[in-house]
């Protein structure tokens, strides 16, 4: 068992300890659990090889104690220092009378005790007798007073254990869907930017492609233009400074006049 302790700790100190499991390790007493375990609430011992509880620490936060499938068969008494303790699980035990469960009266929190599978469950009326011996009792092998099912332990251990855990959790859960929405948000605004950017670029480029094309119809028209031009200088004038039509008439006339 002393073994098992120091590897489920793991470094940490006693003190740091809520919960232990220690099931299946085998050993017939109490060895290497001490008072140090002085926040521990849940700890299990099943099937552990355990015949008594001598030598069980005292632990003032302890609220749930697993002790099935062991051979103990009285000393309860050895509990008295948990007196938190709301759930015990003794079945598959040796427990054979009512008078070995006495020591339990002290335990004012004790709500669910499981005897199943002990001797002492087949006396006459064993639960009206237990329930009346424990009046703090509300469920005995899993069931009340009107053979009504217990509701799950571990829901309520967890819900006890962590207080307002749940709260915090739905805070968190509203922080979450926050942080989500403006992710997507972010995504959305940086999604639209790009596009407008993406825009803006093929606007001036379309409007660039649209000058070029501009400037380039106005320097064929100018060509165009210049075309005429260029012909009516080619002919415009002779060496003489006149224009080479107005030469060649002239000359027509006066070969007109020596026929003549």
């Amino acid at each position: 068992m002393e073994k098992r302790i120091a590897l489920e700790l793991r470094g940490r100190n006693p003190s740091q300890i809520k919960e232990l499991n220690l099931d299946n390790c085998r050993s017939t007493t109490i060895v290497g659990l001490t008072d140090e375990y002085i926040n521990l609430e849940i700890l299990s011992l099943n099937n552990a090889g355990l015949t008594t509880l001598k030598g069980f620490p005292t632990l003032p936060k302890l609220r749930k104690l697993e002790l099935s499938d062991n051979r103990i068969s009285h000393g309860l008494n050895f509990l008295n220092g948990c007196k938190k303790l709301t759930h015990l699980n003794l079945s598959g035990n040796k427990i054979a009378n009512l008078e070995t469960l006495k020591p339990l009266e002290e335990f004012e929190n004790l709500k669910n005790l499981d005897l199943f599978n002990n001797e002492v469950t087949n006396i006459e009326d064993y639960r009206n007798r237990v329930f009346a011996l424990h009046p703090s009792l509300k469920y005995l092998d899993g069931f009340d007073k009107e053979d009504g099912e217990a509701e799950d332990s571990s829901g309520e251990e967890e819900d006890e254990m962590n207080g307002n855990n749940d709260s915090e959790e739905e805070d968190s859960d509203v922080d979450d869907e926050e942080d989500d929405d403006l992710s997507l948000s972010a995504v959305y605004n940086t999604k639209l930017e790009e596009e407008s950017s993406e825009g803006s670029l093929y606007e001036g480029s379309a409007e660039e492609e649209e000058e070029e094309e501009e400037d380039d119809e106005d320097g064929d028209g100018d060509n165009d233009a210049d075309k005429p031009n260029s012909k009516a200088q080619a002919g415009k004038e002779n060496s003489h400074g006149e224009p080479e039509e107005s030469t060649r008439g002239k000359k027509r006339k006066h070969e007109d006049e020596d026929e003549n």
